[in-house]
C-alpha cells in the first residue's frame, strides 16, 4: 500500500472527506478490478464488494450507476422501467467522458456529470462494504447506509 495516492484515487479520498465520511481509500498491488480480485485484496466475501455498473439509456443518453453486491447480475428491465426508457451497458469511454474513472475503478462518488444511482437492496446484508476508490487498484470500505448518503442513490432490487 503506498502512502501517496493516484491523482484519481485522491480524488474519490477528497469527496469522501468532504462528504462527512472518514473512510480511507487504499492502492493495492493487485488488482481489484472485478469483485472477485477486490474480495481476495481485502480479504471480504465478494457479496460486500460494492460493484459500479454503468449503463447509458438509449435516448436521452444519460448514465445510470447501478451499486451492486458483487455476485449480483443486474436485470436491465428493471433499470429501465425505473429511469422510463431502456438502457444498455455503457462503453469504456461513456464511462470515461461521464464519470471521469475508467471500467474497473468507478467510484461511487466524484463523477464528472452526475449519473441517477440505484443500491443493490443486498448490500444491507453486510455490516461494511467495499467501493472502488477511481483506478482498478483502489478501494475504501465504507456501511450501505454511508454509501446512500453520499451517493444519494435509491435503494432497489437489482436482481
Amino acid at each position: 500500500m503506498s502512502k501517496k495516492l493516484s491523482t484519481s484515487a485522491q480524488r474519490v479520498q477528497d469527496a469522501l472527506k468532504a462528504h462527512g465520511l472518514d473512510c480511507e481509500v487504499v492502492e493495492l498491488p493487485q488488482s481489484t478490478r472485478s469483485a472477485k480480485e477486490a474480495a481476495e485484496a481485502v480479504g471480504c466475501s465478494v457479496a460486500q464488494i460494492a460493484k459500479s455498473i454503468v449503463f447509458r439509456t438509449t435516448q436521452s443518453k444519460r448514465p445510470v450507476l447501478v451499486i451492486a453486491s458483487g455476485p449480483n447480475r443486474i436485470n436491465e428491465e428493471t433499470i429501465s422501467s425505473l429511469v422510463s426508457e431502456p438502457v444498455k451497458m455503457a462503453s469504456p469511454d461513456f464511462v470515461r467522458n461521464r464519470t471521469g474513472f475508467s471500467i474497473g475503478g468507478v467510484a461511487p462518488v466524484e463523477h464528472l456529470e452526475k449519473p441517477e444511482i440505484f443500491i443493490d437492496e443486498d448490500l444491507f446484508k453486510h455490516k461494511e462494504i467495499w467501493a472502488a476508490a477511481g483506478t482498478p487498484h483502489a478501494v475504501f470500505r465504507l456501511t450501505p447506509k454511508d454509501l446512500v448518503d453520499v451517493t444519494g442513490g435509491r435503494v432497489i432490487s437489482v436482481k
